[in-house]
């Protein structure tokens, strides 16, 4: 049976950090304290600082989804704002930003996004053959 959680922060980037700090902790609840969980801890960081910055819906929340199956786990980003899809775009060297999906992209298995009829979802998949030894045998 897949293990799951789910929380909302405020579209406020002061809460970037509390959901970076609820990833790992959930996490470190299902025995992932190793690379992969700095990876997806990291790239949590890139679709969530994405919503709070570009979700143009006032007052919303960004969800934050982490599902653990026996093969994989999977992080989901989901704002409002259903119409503004994130698009990879190639960044010069002076950029600040517009970085983040190219790491998504590189230290994800596979990633995309989707409309849903009230939202959008940026979405990352981890395979977890390397590292099933760590996750609880319960789930």
């Amino acid at each position: 049976m897949p293990a799951s959680e789910s929380f909302r922060i405020p579209k406020n980037r002061s809460h970037v950090p509390v959901a970076r700090q609820h990833v790992r902790k959930t996490l470190a609840g299902w025995g992932i304290t190793d690379e992969l969980a700095d990876a997806v801890t990291l790239l949590a960081n890139e679709p969530v600082t994405n919503a709070v910055t570009h979700c143009k819906v006032s007052h919303s929340q960004i969800k934050v989804e982490l599902t653990l199956t026996g093969a994989e786990l999977v992080l989901e980003v989901s704002d409002p704002d259903r119409n503004r899809l994130p698009r990879p775009h190639d960044s010069t060297p002076d950029e600040e930003g517009g970085r983040g999906l190219a790491l998504v992209a590189a230290l994800a298995d596979d990633w995309g996004c989707r409309q849903e009829p009230y939202a959008k979802c940026v979405w990352a998949r981890f395979g977890l053959e390397e590292v099933q030894a760590h996750v609880p045998a319960t789930l």
